[in-house]
C-alpha cells in the first residue's frame, strides 16, 4: 500500500488503546517484541494453550448460567439443560443469598428467588443438586460475599451424599475486590473480605484439593467500565492479593495456586480479543514463575472460563443477539478457553427461557460438531496481526499493572474507589459514544428498523408462591434442627473469626447444624462489621 493510500485511511484504535494497522508482516511481530513469548502449547509461558492437545482431547465445558425461584425450580431447570448435553453447571444465587441475607429478613422482600435460586441453608443446597451426580458434573457457585458460607455448605452437602471431598472438583466464584468495584454484593469491609478468601482457598488445599475457591472475574470489571486490557490486569492484580494472603500463612505457592481460576468477558473485535486471552496466558504464567517462584506447571496455568458477557448484548432488535452470541461464542473458542457460559439472546431483559437457553447450548455445540473448532490448537497462532497484537496487549497489562502497583496496590485503590471511579467514568463515556454514534451498535445507533416490528420477548415473572413455599421451608427447618448444636456452632464461629483463626471449620459445623446464611452472616457482622462504600466524585 502506497503512502498516499494510507493518508486517506481513517485512523483505528482499538479499545485497550492500541492503533491497528491495514497491514502487518514479520516486521512487525519483530517490532513488538517478537516471539520469545510464544512457546509450544502445554508448555511454558502457554500463550498457546495451557494444554498440549487442547479440544483435540477434550473440548470445552459447556456451563450455562442458571437459577431462579426455589431450590425446586432450579434443580428442573439443571436437569433439562444436562438433558439437552450441558456438561457442567452454574448457579445463579438470588440478591439476599449474595448479600448474606435469609428470604424472612424484611430486607429480602421482594427479591426472593428473582435473579437466581434462594437459599437459606443446607436442605436448599440437598433439593437443588437431588439426583445430580456430582463427580460426572462440576458446579460453579456464582456467589463472592457470601462465597464461604456457600463453599461450607456445598461440601457439606457432597459429603453428605458420600463424595470423597478430596476428589470433589467444582468452582466458586468468590472474587470479592471485583464485587467492590463493579457488582456490589458485598457484605463486610475489605480486609475482612480478603481474609474470607484467604480462609476459603487456605481449607480447600487440604480438605478438598481439588476443588477451585476462587475464580477472579475479570468479566464484571469489564462490563462495569474497563477496556479489555484493564479487565485482565486488575485481574492479575486482585489475584496477586489473594495469593499474598495466602502465602503471609505460610502456604507454598504450589500448594494452591494450581485451583486459582478466572472468569472473563467476551465482546468487541475479535482480534483483540483473541490476543487479549493468548497475551494473558503468557503474562500470567510470567507473573506466577517469576514473581512467585511457582515450579509446577499447573500453578502457572491462567485456567479461565471466558464467553459473551451481557454487556455487549442490546435491548433493540433482540434476535441479533443470537447472531452475536455465536461470534462470542466463536472468539472464547478461538481464544483456549476451559468453559464456555453462553449469554442467551433474551439475557438484555430477562433470565432466559428454556428456549433460548438451548439455542445458546446448540452454539457452542455446533462450534464442536460442526464448524472444526476443535480440531487444532491454537489456529491463529502465527497470524503477523495476532502475534504482534498478543505482543501489545501483553505490553498494556503491564503497564497497567505497574501503574496500579505505583499508586499503593489494588487493594489500597478498591478500598479508597478508586478503581472504581475509573471504570464508571469509562463507562459514562462509552454509553456518550454510543448515544452518539461515536461507538458502533448494529441496531442502536445504525442499522436501526424506524419502524420496529413486534419480537415480544418472554419475560420471566416474580413468582409470589415461590416466596411463599421458601420461606414456610426455612420455618421448618428451624423448627426441626437443634437449637443447641445451632448455638454452639454459631459460637464457635464468632469466636474464630474474632480469634482470627480460618473460620472455614467452624463455618462447616454450623452448616451441617442447618444454620441459616441470614445466621452465620450475622456472627461475623458483628465481629468484622458492614463496608461501607466511599463516595467519589
Amino acid at each position: 500500500m502506497n503512502d498516499r493510500a494510507k493518508d486517506d485511511l481513517k485512523p483505528i484504535t482499538n479499545e485497550s488503546g492500541i492503533e491497528v494497522k491495514p497491514l502487518y508482516t514479520a516486521a512487525d511481530v519483530e517490532a513488538s517484541g517478537g516471539l520469545s513469548m510464544l512457546g509450544q502449547p502445554g508448555e511454558y509461558p502457554f500463550t498457546r494453550g495451557i494444554h498440549r492437545l487442547m479440544y483435540r482431547k477434550q473440548p470445552w465445558t459447556m456451563r450455562q448460567y442458571a437459577g431462579f425461584g426455589n431450590p425446586a425450580d432450579t434443580n428442573k431447570r439443571f436437569k433439562y439443560l444436562i438433558a439437552n448435553g450441558q456438561t457442567g453447571l452454574n448457579v445463579a444465587f438470588d440478591l439476599p443469598t449474595q448479600i448474606g441475607l435469609d428470604s424472612d429478613d424484611p430486607l429480602a422482600e421482594g427479591e426472593i428467588g428473582r435473579v437466581g435460586m434462594s437459599v437459606d441453608t443446607l436442605r436448599d443446597f440437598e433439593v437443588a443438586f437431588d439426583g445430580i451426580d456430582l463427580n460426572k458434573i462440576t458446579v460453579s457457585l456464582t456467589i463472592n460475599g457470601a462465597a464461604a458460607i456457600l463453599i461450607a455448605m456445598y461440601l457439606a452437602m457432597a459429603e453428605k451424599r458420600g463424595y470423597d471431598v478430596k476428589q470433589l472438583r467444582g468452582t466458586a466464584q468468590n472474587d470479592i475486590l471485583k464485587e467492590f468495584i463493579g457488582r456490589g454484593t458485598w457484605i463486610f469491609p475489605v480486609e475482612p473480605s480478603i481474609r474470607l478468601v484467604g480462609d476459603t482457598i487456605e481449607y480447600c488445599a487440604e480438605h478438598a484439593p481439588k476443588y477451585s475457591p476462587v475464580s477472579v472475574c475479570g468479566y464484571h470489571i469489564r462490563e462495569s467500565g474497563a477496556n479489555p486490557a484493564q479487565e485482565m490486569a486488575y485481574a492479575f492484580c486482585i489475584a496477586k492479593a489473594y495469593a499474598d494472603d495466602v502465602i503471609k500463612r505460610g502456604l507454598h505457592v504450589d500448594e494452591f495456586a494450581g485451583r486459582l481460576s478466572y472468569n472473563f468477558n467476551i465482546f468487541g473485535n475479535i482480534f483483540e480479543q483473541v490476543a487479549k486471552f493468548r497475551a494473558g496466558r503468557g503474562l500470567w504464567a510470567k507473573i506466577m514463575k517469576e514473581q512467585y517462584g511457582a515450579e509446577k506447571p499447573g500453578s502457572m496455568w491462567l485456567r479461565m472460563i471466558a464467553a459473551g458477557g451481557g454487556g455487549g448484548l442490546t435491548f433493540e432488535q433482540p434476535e441479533v443477539n443470537i447472531v452475536r452470541g455465536a461470534y462470542y461464542a466463536l472468539i472464547s473458542a478461538l481464544s483456549g478457553t476451559q468453559t464456555m457460559a453462553l449469554c442467551s439472546y433474551d439475557e438484555a431483559y430477562t433470565i432466559p427461557t428454556e428456549y433460548s437457553a438451548r439455542i445458546s447450548l446448540r452454539t457452542m455445540q455446533l462450534l464442536i460438531e460442526e464448524m472444526g473448532l476443535t480440531e487444532t490448537v491454537d489456529p491463529l497462532g502465527g497470524s503477523f496481526y495476532v502475534e504482534t497484537m498478543t505482543n501489545q496487549m501483553r505490553q498494556k497489562m503491564e503497564e497497567i499493572m505497574a501503574e496500579v502497583d505505583a499508586q499503593g496496590g489494588i487493594v489500597k485503590l478498591v478500598s479508597e474507589g478508586a478503581i472504581q471511579s475509573k471504570v464508571s467514568a469509562q463507562a459514562y463515556k462509552m454509553q456518550r459514544d454510543i448515544e452518539s454514534g461515536k461507538f458502533r451498535k448494529v441496531g442502536v445507533n445504525c442499522y436501526r428498523n424506524e419502524k420496529e416490528e413486534e419480537h415480544p420477548v418472554e419475560f420471566h415473572p416474580y413468582n409470589e408462591e415461590d416466596t411463599r413455599v421458601q420461606i414456610a421451608g426455612l420455618d421448618k427447618i428451624r423448627a426441626e434442627r437443634d437449637p443447641a448444636k445451632v448455638s454452639q456452632a454459631l459460637a464457635r464461629l464468632s469466636a474464630d473469626a474474632s480469634a482470627g483463626r480460618n473460620v472455614m471449620p467452624a463455618l462447616v459445623e454450623a452448616v451441617k447444624a442447618y444454620a441459616t446464611v441470614g445466621e452465620m452472616t450475622q456472627e461475623m457482622v458483628k465481629i468484622f462489621g458492614r463496608y461501607q462504600e466511599p463516595i467519589r466524585f
